[in-house]
């Protein structure tokens, strides 16, 4: 039986990495992961089809699918706002990755807060409520009106995550935040106003105590070796202790598509790793 990995999934609000075929295997932290990559990476599908093709995709490609499959799997999305007639409720959030990365977001009112999990949100707060047209106006006016993003680059989330600021501090960037959306006119007329509420996921993502970041997988390779202790999850990223001492990132969209199978006791970690800015890949030797 082939395990052919998808990415990592946030059922219940805890971290599992799931496979073609369903299968979830629950990621806990303090675990040790040791897997080699086996042969070549395939499009995995999408919208939870099989890729027509079994087309073969690039390492480094995070988004992982064949163009066809990628098209699809936009074609009914509401982040590419292709989708304008969704009778269900959504919400408008306001997020927090880390100091001065904030965005504001939407998401369907069903799913809770999956979406800011997948996104590795710290800390977040929800701002109003209403039809899912009227949460895309809400959206763009206060990005124009806040000049907040509505996309923060994973390479800085992952960095913030080893260096956070108190809980309390956290919280107050983000309802100075509300403060401020709140003031914009016009919203409140097409949209139900939530109080505000921080959120926070430092827990669930398990960041107390994170050492600093040493470096960032930059893609998966046949016969290459993934092996640590999983210290933390956040959005799609696994933050590793290797066992050269080093703290790596792994983002598992690099993994969609890869066939993996166990490493054994005491395997190296020997994928490719871009080295965080400012740290020599030779310190870290003699650690361990």
């Amino acid at each position: 039986m082939e395990w052919r990995v998808r990415g990592i999934g946030w059922g219940g609000g805890a971290p599992g990495l799931r496979w073609r075929g369903g299968r979830v295997s629950a990621l806990v932290y303090g675990q040790r992961l040791a897997f080699r990559v086996v042969g070549v990476r395939r499009c995995p599908g999408a919208r939870g089809n099989p890729c027509p093709l079994d087309a073969v995709v690039p390492g480094r490609a995070t988004g992982g699918r064949c163009p066809e499959c990628a098209r699809l799997d936009r074609a009914h999305s509401v982040a590419a706002d292709t989708i304008a007639d969704d009778p269900q409720p959504y919400r408008v959030y306001l997020a927090w990755f880390g100091p001065g990365m904030t965005k504001v977001g939407i998401t369907a009112e069903a799913r809770g807060d999956a979406r800011l999990l997948e996104q590795g949100a710290v800390t977040f707060s929800w701002l109003g409520r209403g039809p899912l047209m009227a949460a895309r106006r809400t959206e763009e006016v206060l990005r124009q009106a806040l000049g907040v993003p509505d996309r923060v680059a994973y390479e800085r989330k992952r960095g913030a995550r080893h260096a956070l600021p108190p809980a309390g501090d956290r919280a107050r960037e983000v309802e100075e935040l509300y403060r401020r959306a709140r003031a914009v006119g016009g919203w409140t007329e097409t949209l139900e106003p939530l109080e505000f509420a921080a959120h926070d996921h430092a827990g669930a993502f398990g960041l107390d105590g994170l050492p600093r970041l040493d470096g960032t997988v930059a893609e998966l390779v046949a016969g290459g070796v993934v092996a640590g202790r999983l210290l933390a999850a956040a959005g799609p990223d696994l933050h590793l202790l290797a066992p050269d001492g080093r703290c790596l990132a792994l983002d598992t969209r690099l993994m969609g598509g890869w066939v993996l199978e166990p490493a054994g006791e005491g395997s190296a970690f020997t994928v490719p790793v871009v080295p965080r800015a400012g740290v020599d890949p030779a310190a870290q030797e003699g650690l361990f």
